[in-house]
């Protein structure tokens, strides 16, 4: 559960995000249908939408899109040096997110209204009971983990696959060519360190290729464990929890969020400059942000400057809800921290207010 401070009457509206499905396993998948098929109408309605306004005499990177080059990319629109030369792939892309995004959303508001808000009301050994958790049952937890991972590593793989057959965009020939993973350990591990300059297609699917086995094995392995004896304080009892739980996951995305801005602000082989447009520049004002080292004109900004800052400052609040729901996982109570200055000026407001003739 979120944690409550000992109050067993917290209520939440419907506005309070995951905290208005936590204990609740049947509207929490309900809600994870409805988030993908918000996810898959975004990415279909905003492509047609790119696709709808795409000037071919203009770079792509010049044009503020973020579906197509990520489409281009992967070979779909058949590009040559940046320009769509077949919008026909990119139409039933689009098209098939739009029906898939319903499908979805049907899927979300069935689990919402249909079944019961908690799995765990039916019967034993029922198969929707067998879906229900506990946020502090560990063996269930690692259980859907493993799901997680296992699903993670096919879609690796399936990229791996369709850069090996279809074949993915090469800024240096300008071109889609069919690319064959070097799955070379030792180039992967020193890639740790030099990721953003990578320049070498073979090498990234490689990277992938690694990637799937690990996540694939370490599904296999979550699915198939359990805990050795007694679940004591050393193995974690006390920090699985759904405040916890979700700072491990909001930390992540952030990680991720933040790899992804430095990597797409500097990288032109997975971020093409025909695509993105040319690599960007960290500068620091308010705050740190990327900038344009190329002038657009009229204050315009390219893919890769809108693409960077919106990762980089995603990831930044990211990183703020984790320590909010790590914190609030440890017992602290932000409410303490409004008492404490409203104490502090009762205290200034006392030693301020001047002496009375009696008291004189």
């Amino acid at each position: 559960m979120l944690q409550n401070y000992g109050k067993t009457d917290v209520t939440y509206d419907w506005y309070a995000g995951n905290s208005g499905v936590v204990g609740r396993s049947g509207k929490f998948i309900a809600a994870h249908a409805a988030h993908a098929g918000l996810m898959m109408f975004w990415a279909g309605a905003f492509g047609l939408f790119e696709l709808a306004r795409y000037d071919a005499s203009i770079p792509m990177g010049a044009q503020k899109a973020i579906v197509l080059p990520h489409l281009a990319g992967i070979g779909i629109g058949g590009i040559e040096n940046g320009v769509i030369t077949e919008p026909y792939g990119i139409v039933v892309i689009c098209t098939l997110h739009l029906i898939f995004s319903a499908v979805l959303g049907a899927g979300g508001l069935l689990h919402s209204n249909k079944f019961a808000g908690d799995l765990g009301d039916y019967p034993e050994n029922s198969k929707p009971q067998k879906f229900d958790f506990e946020w502090d049952d560990p063996d269930k937890l690692t259980f859907i983990l493993g799901h997680h991972l296992i699903f993670l590593g096919l879609g690796a793989i399936m990229f791996v696959e369709w850069a090996r057959i279809h074949g993915i965009y090469d800024p240096a020939i300008g071109s889609t060519r069919q690319v064959i993973y070097n799955l070379d350990i030792a180039a992967i591990w020193n890639h740790q360190f030099d990721f953003l300059k990578i320049d070498s297609l073979e090498d990234i699917m490689g990277g992938h290729a690694f990637v799937a086995f690990l996540t694939i094995i370490g599904g296999v392995f979550h699915i198939c464990t359990k805990q050795f004896g007694e679940y004591t304080e050393f193995k974690g009892k006390g920090l699985l929890g759904a405040e916890a739980i979700l700072s491990y996951s909001v930390v992540g995305v952030s990680y991720m969020a933040f790899v992804a801005a430095f990597w797409c602000a500097s990288n032109t082989t997975i971020y093409p400059v025909d695509l993105y447009g040319e690599p960007l520049k960290l500068s620091f004002e308010f705050a740190p942000y990327f900038t344009d080292t190329v002038d657009l004109g009229s204050g315009a900004y390219s893919s890769r400057a809108w693409l960077a800052n919106t990762h980089f400052y995603l990831g930044f609040f990211f990183l703020q809800g984790h320590l909010w729901h790590a914190l609030r996982a440890m017992g602290f109570d932000f409410k303490k921290i409004g008492q404490a200055f409203d104490n502090m000026e009762t205290v200034s407001y006392t030693h301020l207010t001047l002496p009375t003739n009696r008291e004189v």
